[in-house]
């Protein structure tokens, strides 16, 4: 017999029942699992409630904001209506209707859209779609990837062997063979030799530099074998990474030099993230696949997809050519209803719009936090913003892994809940802060914001 929920205590059920992902779960053996219960706008309560600031939209995926009731309303009638049916050689109104309005966003001829129902899903179909592109038009030796160094792409085996994070991928080796990585775009770690004198960096000759690595991955495996560069608009892990100029208009002339597709991953920056439905969009690139997830629904319900350009597409809508690859749930007719809600709410309200008026000022706000002698960067773009800490502002010196334990895990990501700020103390990579709150967020957000991270900051400075 089970207990009345209302009876329960429901961190001791979390902890005996639900695994909590990319968690140390020993971290509650005694402690409260933190249980989240309400959203409203930007904020969130817990089971205590406590009310508490979403810096982070739940996981850069809450864009309109949470307690949107008309989201509700559009799961709840497409459910009475059509609750499921697969898309696996037959459609839906609905399915057909979000693809039609996705290809009418993407850019250039990205016309054709393959469901899924996460983001890791749509990096999987990507690859698997490009080695089987190039079997069809005669090149079967293309199937390597290049990424970038510390870059996340997923979980799956695929998407995890493309992400760049060793760490990440130690436990679940031997994974698939074929993935290189080169250097990622992180300015305020440019290597010594891109330093002026006084240890500035041009940021074009840069941005050249970071994309010519990528052509000299290439080369070295061999042009005849890479199908495709796998890149973030705006780099997640490291701490939002953004492109420097020209970098992926160089990027683009590279692969199409070495007959190698550019897939943009924008499962976080797609959807109004960086001010653009999608973020080669915002710098002005045309990529041959668009792998989005997270903010297509604002998190209301899970969908994903892979936009692709109709001459990838081309060869399988030929003869008996198929694509031999599917999920169960891709493209659900409930999933497929909220997100056409939800870029309605995009259109009417001008989230999109709302986000460029105001990312100079979220950008200016968290930069006070400069004067902090913990704070060594602050970068991003958008609504997707990084601060780097470090241990010495004049030579960059970072934490090492016991000051990373013991400030960052130990006290930092608590006081930050516990300040009433939800988002993400990280380590991938270099020691970072990142915020991503909803896109209905304004000046009294980034007020707030900066306001807690001051204090729990300044707190964490004292430990070091």
């Amino acid at each position: 017999m089970t207990a009345d929920p209302a009876q329960k205590d429901l961190s001791k059920t979390a902890y005996d029942h639900l695994w909590m992902h990319f968690t140390r779960m020993s971290s509650y053996e005694n402690s409260p699992v933190p249980t989240i219960v309400k959203g409203e706008g930007t904020y969130v309560w817990d089971d205590k409630g406590r009310k508490y600031l979403d810096g982070l939209a739940g996981l850069f995926v809450v864009q309109a904001g949470h307690g949107r009731e008309e989201l509700a309303e559009a799961a709840a009638k497409q459910a009475k209506e059509l609750a499921f049916f697969p898309v696996w050689s037959y459609a839906h109104p609905k399915a057909v209707e979000l693809a039609e309005r996705l290809a009418n966003y993407a850019p250039g001829d990205l016309n054709k859209v393959f469901f899924s129902t996460g983001g890791g899903e749509a990096v999987e179909t990507a690859w698997k779609l490009a080695k089987q592109y190039f079997k069809l038009i005669g090149k079967p030796t293309k199937y390597k990837v290049i990424s970038r160094a510390v870059a996340y792409h997923g979980t799956p085996q695929g998407a995890l062997s493309i992400t760049g994070l060793p760490g990440l991928k130690a436990p679940f080796e031997p994974l698939v063979p074929g993935t290189h990585k080169a250097p990622n775009t992180n300015i305020y770690r440019a290597p010594a030799f891109l330093q002026g004198p006084d240890g500035t960096v041009d940021p074009e000759a840069y941005g050249r530099w970071c994309a010519d690595e990528i052509e000299v991955a290439i080369l070295n495996e061999g042009a005849e074998t890479v199908a495709a560069v796998f890149v973030e608009p705006v780099q997640n892990a490291g701490g939002c990474f953004p492109p420097p100029p020209g970098y992926f208009q160089r990027l683009r002339e590279i692969c199409d030099r070495h007959d190698v597709l550019l897939v943009s991953d924008e499962v976080i920056c797609a959807f109004g993230r960086l001010g653009t439905m999608f973020g080669a969009d915002k710098f002005g690139y045309q990529p041959d696949m668009i792998t989005c997830a997270k903010g297509m629904t604002s998190g209301y319900s899970p969908i994903g997809a892979t936009i692709i350009s109709d001459r990838i597409a081309e060869p399988f809508y030929k003869g008996d050519n198929t694509f031999l690859h599917g999920y169960t749930f891709g493209g659900h007719p409930v999933s497929s209803a909220v997100a056409l809600a939800n870029l309605d709410i995009f259109e009417r309200e001008g989230l999109n719009q709302h986000v460029l008026d105001n990312e100079a000022a979220f950008l200016g706000t968290l930069s006070k936090l400069r004067d902090l002698p913990i704070v060594g960067d602050v970068r991003g773009n958008g609504y997707f913003y990084g601060i780097e800490l470090v241990k010495d502002k004049v030579t960059k010196e970072s934490f090492n892994d016991e000051e990373v334990e013991r400030v960052l895990y130990g006290f930092l990501s608590k006081a930050l809940f516990d300040n009433g700020l939800y988002c993400r103390a990280d380590d991938r990579g270099d020691p970072v802060i990142q915020l991503a709150p909803p896109l209905i967020s304004d000046q009294s957000t980034f007020d707030e914001i900066e306001q807690i991270l001051r204090t729990s900051l300044t707190d964490a400075w004292a430990k070091l």
